[in-house]
């Protein structure tokens, strides 16, 4: 599996078959399961003062992503990846 680098941007297919092209935040491994941080890049081309949706997606050791499953695992990723944000403040 090729490495995942933030900046990315690949296209993922929601649940009604659209296609988004979401851009990589950050990469976070938490116990051997890596996980990316993305948006989706059009939220990201416009300049306002509302928030952007982030999303975390679950990387298998093949490089495909799926959605993290539980409100557990979400909240274990998001709090990993809210201490990385904070030690870089």
């Amino acid at each position: 599996m090729e490495k995942i680098e933030v900046g990315e941007i690949f296209t993922i297919a929601d649940e009604n078959d659209q296609e988004h092209d979401v851009e990589v935040l950050g990469v976070l491994t938490i116990e051997g399961t890596d996980y990316v941080a993305v948006a989706f890049s059009e939220e990201l081309l416009v300049e306002t003062e509302d928030d952007i949706d982030i999303f975390f997606l679950k990387v298998d050791g093949e490089g495909d992503f799926s959605a993290v499953e539980s409100d557990e695992e979400f909240e274990k990723v998001s709090a990993a990846f809210d201490e990385i944000l904070a030690e870089e403040e």
